[in-house]
């Protein structure tokens, strides 16, 4: 490879040698040619087209787009997208903050023909967010091509809005990220305002997003930011909680959810059901009477399972166990 290099190398010297030798005698404008066609097998690329420059043209600059648009020009200079230090930005792109997102805006300024220039709202959801993963297309944005969001219809500024955002941070449609989800996840969102909720997320300190994300997941049907399944997620926080165990609990070992809500429940612990009947849903005839615990034995029968912590007051290591005698999760 080196010594075709270094051969390639060898003609296109002697060429342009060439080339010298000959503007001494040519006219100047015959040397210029020489050069002009050699030049590019030499650094192996093509003549310069006409299109940059065509497309150039073709931009009018942020100030022909406030003098309209003073508004938008205002939001945007407040916004991540118009800190021109940064150099992912589009205001990084001089004088083309506008025209980077909404493309070059030379026909719409001189006929005011809407149709001449991106209206996002005017746009079909796929064909605006492709407009917006041209940058947002990497780390939490990778997924989202195939994501149930964008199979549905949605698009980025169903979510966020570059030049009327409602939230001090990501730019959302809402004051909060629990508002905006709630506008489609209603009975969700509902049940983390329930007795006994995901205890973080009403204070704040977590979000739908701490555990999913929105703009998909590539391994997880569930948009989990975390892992390949809901305990992987569950564990990253719950580690205590996390095995391999020397007796494992099944269902424990299948989901979290079998037993848990994680959004919120009526229920102690966010258990789906309350116990014992919760436990009764798979141990019909082990061990105990197979007895059903109904109302009759809250009522008439008091039994003392339907009380304090039920089955866990003797079963405390429900969710496993590393005691040698721990097969019944007692220890």
């Amino acid at each position: 490879m080196n010594q075709r290099f270094m051969s390639m190398l060898f003609v296109g010297v002697c060429s342009l040698l060439w080339a010298a030798g000959a503007s001494l005698t040519a006219e100047p404008v015959v040397a210029e040619r020489a050069v002009a066609q050699i030049a590019p097998r030499l650094t192996g690329l093509a003549p310069q087209s006409s299109a940059p420059q065509a497309v150039a043209a073709n931009f009018v600059g942020d100030d022909t787009c406030t003098a309209c648009h003073e508004t938008e020009g205002k939001t945007l200079s407040g916004s991540l997208h118009g800190k021109a230090a940064n150099a992912r930005t589009p205001a990084a792109k001089t004088n083309q903050a506008c025209e980077t997102c909404h493309g070059p805006g030379k026909e719409h300024a001189e006929s005011g023909d809407k149709t001449k220039i991106r209206v996002f709202p005017a746009m079909a959801p796929r064909d605006a967010s492709a407009a917006c993963l041209t940058c947002h297309n990497k780390n939490n944005h990778a997924g989202w091509e195939g994501s149930a969001h964008e199979a549905r219809n949605l698009s980025c500024t169903t979510c966020h809005s570059v030049h009327n955002p409602q939230s001090f941070e990501r730019q959302l449609v809402k004051a909060t990220e629990t508002q905006l989800c709630a506008t489609c996840h209603r009975q969700q969102v509902v049940k983390t305002e329930r007795a006994v909720a995901h205890m973080p997320v009403r204070e704040g300190k977590l979000s739908c997003s701490s555990c999913h994300n929105p703009h998909g997941s590539i391994a997880n049907v569930k948009a989990l930011k975390v892992g390949n399944s809901v305990n992987e997620t569950c564990t990253s926080c719950h580690a205590e909680m996390r095995g391999p165990m020397l007796f494992e609990h099944t269902p424990v070992r299948e989901s979290c959810v079998t037993c848990h809500d994680p959004h919120g429940s009526s229920n102690d612990r966010m258990l789906n059901v309350r116990m014992p009947m919760l436990c009764q849903r798979c141990h019909v005839a082990t061990k105990h009477p197979s007895s059903v615990y109904d109302n009759a034995a809250i009522t008439t029968n008091k039994s003392n399972r339907m009380f304090g912590r039920s089955c866990v007051n003797c079963h405390s290591n429900i969710h496993g166990s590393n005691h040698p005698s721990g097969q019944f999760f007692m220890r």
